[in-house]
């Protein structure tokens, strides 16, 4: 079995991954909800009463929203300008892991961590926007 994939393909792959990346997080919400008792007449009013993990996974999951939207445009404006190339292809493939330590270094509190794998991952959606331009 051959699992090789073209660039192309890792672009529109990548952003399917991405999304479900969004969800990774919310695991560690459930489980807070899930210790605390869940309250199904008030199930945002539980945000106060949640482990403080599960605050951050919550912050890592809206965060996660916010950058999606950015990734999917650069992936997909590289996608439909032919420019998928292995370097496109590095781009998503560090994306994808500095999202997924992005959450679990702000899950864990390590801002010192996550600060720089936020960073990151802005720098490949500006290098996917970048390479659609050449």
């Amino acid at each position: 079995m051959n699992l090789t994939f073209s660039p192309s393909q890792i672009l529109l792959y990548g952003i399917a991954i991405a999304a479900g990346l969004i969800y990774f997080p919310y695991i560690f919400v459930a489980f807070g909800r899930v210790s605390i008792g869940y309250d199904m007449n008030s199930p945002r009013a539980m945000f106060d009463r949640l482990p403080d993990y599960a605050k951050r996974a919550t912050w890592a999951h809206q965060n996660s929203f916010e950058v999606f939207a950015l990734f999917a445009a650069a992936a997909l404006t590289a996608y439909v300008s032919n420019v998928a190339s292995d370097k496109t292809s590095l781009y998503v493939l560090v994306f994808l892991a500095a999202r997924f330590l992005f959450s679990l270094f702000y899950i864990l509190d390590l801002p010192w961590l996550r600060s720089p794998m936020w960073g990151v991952s802005m720098a490949c959606i500006g290098s996917l926007f970048i390479a659609s331009l050449t």
